[in-house]
């Protein structure tokens, strides 16, 4: 068995290891599971073209290396590649990673990866940007931004840069009044944080169940000020969210956002952040690549 890793050079893995390191302990991790890895660190523009021509190698099986937001940016490639595409996360959150059952130190997770199966999964269109997972306002597009800054501070320590990073995002947030049409649903809500899910989450980690559901999830989250906030935000992580008092949510195939105060504001997806103008349209993209994956096909 041969690999081809493409791995974003700027990961919070490799960073905190140091590049060499890390490259030596990534291809033992394969020969310790009967493959030979060649392994690639690339800068992040140069990720879409390096995956582009490992999918492209004959007789190796192609990886991409990265966080979520590297897997958003290779969106392209995965939708266009032939074959399955294994995926490593390396990155803080790693919310894809977790849904394809990689988690736990890098060997687990190259272990998993070797004895995977592919799956096939949906992928959010908002406009014409792509999105694999979440895709947010308010809270979610802040916690995105101060995670950013936070890691040029601490390159070397994702805990440190993902707890300021939650903390500054629970002080600073502000409500956003934003009007949503989900299907033939119209709300006007004022609220902390809109987030639009790939299929549905559900549990104390936020995995899902099904990554082939052809279905929207929109959590709106109203929390009315710092203290209920941050009840709000222990609840997520406690894995108690769903029964919060705070939490609303609502299912569709089709979702259209927009501020009430027609200004430009932060959206993330999957953890990237750029600022949007307008209606946020929100289509699904069924069954539109295919990754290896350590857990069962979708039924």
């Amino acid at each position: 068995m041969r690999h081809t890793v493409v791995v974003n050079a700027r990961a919070g893995t490799v960073l905190e290891a140091g590049a060499d390191a890390f490259s030596s302990r990534l291809a033992a991790a394969f020969a310790a599971r009967g493959s030979v890895a060649e392994i690639k660190l690339v800068p992040p523009r140069g990720l879409e073209g390096a995956l582009a021509l490992a999918v492209d190698r004959e007789g190796s099986v192609p990886v991409i290396a990265g966080g979520d937001g590297t897997i958003n940016h290779v969106l392209p490639v995965l939708m266009r590649a032939p074959r399955p595409v294994g995926i490593l996360p390396m990155g803080t959150v790693n919310v894809l990673g977790r849904d394809l059952g990689l988690y736990g130190e890098l060997e687990q997770q190259v272990a998993a990866l070797c004895a995977g199966e592919p799956v096939e999964m949906d992928v959010g269109r908002v406009n014409d940007r792509l999105f694999h997972s979440l895709s947010g306002l308010g809270f979610f597009s802040l916690m995105a931004r101060e995670r950013e800054h936070a890691r040029r501070r601490f390159p070397f320590s994702r805990a440190a840069a993902f707890s300021l990073a939650a903390v500054r995002s629970i002080l600073f947030t502000r409500s956003i009044s934003v009007d949503i049409r989900i299907g033939q649903e119209h709300l006007v809500v004022d609220a902390d944080a809109v987030l639009v899910t790939v299929n549905r989450f559900d549990g104390p980690e936020w995995r899902r169940g099904r990554l082939d559901g052809g279905v929207f999830e929109v959590h709106v989250l109203n929390a009315g000020g710092l203290y209920s906030r941050s009840k709000a935000a222990l609840s997520v992580v406690s894995g108690r969210w769903r029964s919060s008092g705070h939490l609303t949510s609502f299912f569709g195939d089709e979702v259209v956002l927009q501020r009430r105060d027609k200004r430009r504001g932060h959206v993330t997806f999957d953890g990237e952040v750029e600022r949007k103008a307008g209606a946020l349209t929100y289509s699904l993209l069924p069954r539109a690549f295919r990754v290896i994956a350590a857990r069962s096909p979708n039924p």
